[in-house]
Formats: C-alpha cells, structure tokens, sequence
C-alpha cells in the first residue's frame, strides 16, 4: 500500500522509540507505505514541576495529539495504554492494542543502592513516585516508607534519585524494556504486592473513527489476547469511574487452558485502595474471553459492594 500515513507522538525518548516501533512495523508490513512522526508536546509533558495528581487525568497526555487527527494534521496517534482515559472522544477510536511487554512494574534504586525485595528498604526510606495507584500500594505494604513526588523521563528521575537522596522510585518494566536499559531494575514487584495501571505494557493506537485507510494499515498489530485482557482492564476503570490518577490497579489475562466448554477465560485481578494505603480492597474474577466488558463490570461492582465506593469518594474529596 503506498501513500503516506501521518503519525503524532509525544516528544519523550520513550515515546519516540514507541512511535518509531509502529513506523517500522508498519512500513515493513506495507511496502510503498511512508510513514511520517509528528512530535506534539501534550499538556503533560509542559507541566513537569505540579503532581500529576493535581493536573486532572483527563487527557493529560494525549488530548493534544487528538486534536492533531481531528484537524487532520496526523492520521494515527501511538499512545502507551495506561495514558489512555476510557472515554475516547467522539470522532476518534482506538483501532488496536499492540502485544505486551512485561506488564509489571519495577524498583530502580539509586546508583549506590541496589535492593533485592522491598523488605532491604530501611525503616523511613525516602521514594519518589507520581503515581496514587503506585503510593497506595506501596505504603500498604510498608507504611513506614516516605513518598514523595517525582517525575520527568527515566533520566531526569535517576538524576533527581541523586540529588535528593532518594533510596529509589518505581517505574514500568515495559518502559526500560523499551529504553533497552532493563538492568536499572533492582527488582520487580509481584502482582500480589504491586498489581500494574489498566493497560500497562501494551501501546494503544487511536485514529480518526471511520478511517477504513488507517484501520486496514493497522489491523495486522492488534494483539488478540492483550486486547481482551485490557478491554476487560479498562472497562473495570470505567465503571469505577477512575483515571490514571486515582489508586485503581488492573491486570487481566487470558488462561493458556481454555474451560470444559472449549473457550478462553479471562482472570481479571484488581486493587482500590486510599491514598495513605491504610484503606484497600482487592478483588479477582474470571469470565469468558468473549465478553471482557462484562468481566470488568462484574468486579467493579464487586469491588464496589465492599468498600470501594467509600474509598473513592475519600480521593476524590480530598483532590
């Protein structure tokens, strides 16, 4: 297929890599295809120094570059999935999400600390994150622990580790994975301690509804088994009514073994909890891989009944 296909991205090192990644693929996939990456600063990227969580989730890292496609400007935007909110505005559509990296997220200790588990944290250890989901679960693991906020890419956070002698901060192993420096992880969490943000691993590709063009381009990077899985994620996130900057986890995955009955089934786990981490509720479910919607309905009324609704009514009055 030739023409040319317009891409807007995001302007971090992380994101260009991202960006890059679909370009390749998709002119290796289509020759005569040529693929062109417009770089768009999003509100996100401009307010480096206020906590995400008093900036609003609302498009805070994509709203930007879908502008760009509805003013025709860009054909295709390549978001990381866990940016994205639930509600895609109208006219847009989210036309694929790519194959997983490693969905979990990491411990990154300063350049003269190096844990092995979050137990090797001295009592009153001083970490840096931006993320509710990540502090929540953090301090209810280790209430003792100091949180504080930092953000700014993978360099600028090891910068600031240093400066202000941090013992270290959490970022997402898909994200090193990417960078192609995965070693700077100490550890990685387990799920039954740190369970990820609703589509985290996974790049989600957003075009303008209806673009027959675009969607045929892109259809050969749709990953079945993530789409489910963060289908269900982010359909839990939508009926809890949160963003990325509320304490909400979600990982969904897609059983190797299908049931008696011969079809797939999805195990969706998830974690609402208060911002201080004295307050959580944790849930799982699983369902057919059919229907992931209704698995994330399903657990987010479970969750709800037990407590949720409590706790999110506390972050949101407190925001």
């Amino acid at each position: 297929m030739s023409g040319t296909l317009r891409i807007g991205s995001r302007g971090s090192k992380l994101a260009l890599i991202q960006s890059e990644w679909v370009r390749d693929e998709l002119t290796r996939l289509h020759p005569g295809l040529r693929v062109e990456i417009e770089v768009i600063q999003t509100k996100g990227d401009k307010l480096l120094d206020a906590p995400l969580a008093k900036l609003g989730d609302k498009g805070l890292f994509t709203k930007e570059l879908e502008t760009a496609m509805l003013d025709g400007r860009t054909d295709l935007a390549v978001h990381s999935a866990k940016d994205m909110p639930t509600e895609v505005p109208e006219g847009l559509a989210i036309v694929a999400f790519t194959a997983r990296e490693d969905v979990r997220d990491v411990f990154v200790g300063g350049a003269s600390f190096a844990p092995r588990t979050l137990g090797d944290l001295p009592r009153g250890a001083v970490v840096g994150t931006s993320s509710l989901r990540r502090r929540a679960q953090l301090l209810a693991l280790r209430p003792d622990l100091e949180i504080v906020d930092i953000r700014g890419n993978v360099q600028t956070r090891l910068r600031k580790l240093e400066e202000q002698g941090m013992a270290g901060t959490i970022l997402a192993a898909a994200g090193l994975a990417r960078l192609r420096q995965p070693e700077l992880a100490s550890f990685a969490f387990a799920f039954r301690q740190m369970l990820p943000a609703v589509g985290q691993g996974s790049l989600a590709l957003e075009a303008r509804a209806g673009d027959v063009r675009v969607v045929a381009l892109v259809a050969p990077l749709i990953h079945e088994r993530t789409s489910l899985a963060v289908r269900a994620e982010r359909s839990l996130m939508h009926a809890l009514e949160g963003g990325c900057q509320v304490p909400i986890a979600g990982f969904a995955e897609v059983s190797q073994a299908p049931d008696a009955v011969g079809l797939d089934r999805l195990l969706l786990r998830a974690f609402v909890g208060s911002v201080d981490g004295t307050k959580a509720v944790r849930g799982e479910m699983a369902g057919p891989a059919q229907a992931p919607e209704g698995l994330g309905i399903a657990l987010a009324d479970d969750l709800l009944a037990r407590g949720a609704d409590v706790i999110l009514a506390e972050v949101r009055g407190a925001a």
